[in-house]
């Protein structure tokens, strides 16, 4: 089944548009975990981020479609931490979770390709075995081109790079050349790409990140890529709330997932849950900050 139809059935099947962050950071961590990393040795920090995450995939399988490993955090502590990464994409595609990779890859030719055939493609079609990759656009459609090919072979997404949620991000995404600003190009790019491979959801493989902290642009881009599945950063830690999400959606409330990373993997550490729970029970604590992400959005929708 295409990528696009099986996100839009794992949200179906949980009532869910959250997906999960995973971006692990150490003094963050429950302090049993830290605890478990206090050597310093990289692979025992990678043992800690590992557990970490297989830990949160364990209480959010059946409440979320997907979840999203960021591979920046794992690629700092070297080899023990690519290893940890691969053992956290793993877990998560066994527990029936969708799984995004984060990684941000790009490049031309031949070398596009070999970042498409490493990550794309569930399971064991692909060495890191990601349903979907984060991609950069600003090598131009040729770069994209190769990981499109490899999204129809191995029935894979990506998630281009259109508007992203920092505030820094316009400097280049939102100059002006042709009466067209760079984000509105990349999107018709998306589009383009997109057509002839559309599913039976409505939806393609080729999704764009909008961030949540761009509401007005959200809404634009929804309209711009309509059959494109819009993956939305920025919500919680970010500032962008459930009002700020909502434009990224179809008519039918579908075509987008919401990521939330920090306020969901370390809720622990902050009201009211650091009361409620504590470190001692930091499972209960994202349980509960997922459920109520859950249930914000499915109220705002119900609206």
């Amino acid at each position: 089944m295409p990528f696009a139809d099986r996100l839009a059935d794992a949200v179906r099947r949980t009532h869910s548009v959250t997906c999960v962050g995973l971006d692990p950071r150490l003094d963050q961590l429950p302090e049993s975990l830290q605890k478990l990393a206090d050597s310093g040795a990289a692979d025992a920090q990678a043992a800690a981020y590992s557990q970490f995450c297989c830990e949160i995939i364990d209480v959010v399988k059946d409440r979320v479609a997907c979840v999203k490993p960021q591979a920046a955090f794992f690629e700092q502590l070297g080899p023990a931490g690519m290893v940890a990464l691969g053992e956290v994409f793993r877990y998560a595609s066994a527990a029936g979770l969708l799984v995004i990779g984060d990684a941000k890859r790009n490049d031309i030719g031949s070398t596009a390709t070999a970042y498409a055939q490493a990550y794309l493609g569930a399971g064991e079609t692909s060495p890191w075995g990601c349903d979907s990759l984060t991609v950069s656009p600003y090598l131009g459609r040729d770069s994209l081109e190769p990981f499109v090919e490899v999204c129809d072979r191995r029935a894979a997404g990506i998630f281009v790079l259109v508007k992203t949620s920092n505030p820094g991000g316009g400097l280049l995404q939102d100059r002006a050349t042709d009466g067209q600003t760079v984000y509105e190009r990349v999107a018709q790019l998306v589009t383009e790409l997109n057509q002839d491979r559309i599913g039976q959801s409505g939806y393609g493989p080729v999704g764009a990140v909008v961030g949540a902290t761009y509401p007005e642009q959200l809404a634009a881009m929804r309209k711009a890529m309509p059959h494109s599945w819009i993956l939305i950063p920025g919500f919680g830690a970010q500032g962008g709330s459930a009002k700020d999400v909502l434009a990224g959606f179809d008519s039918d409330g579908s075509g987008a997932i919401v990521n939330n990373s920090r306020n969901l993997i370390f809720a622990h550490r902050r009201a009211p849950y650091a009361e409620k729970y504590g470190d001692r029970r930091w499972q209960d604590a994202v349980s509960e900050a997922t459920d109520e992400m859950n249930e914000v959005l499915r109220q705002r929708f119900s609206r």
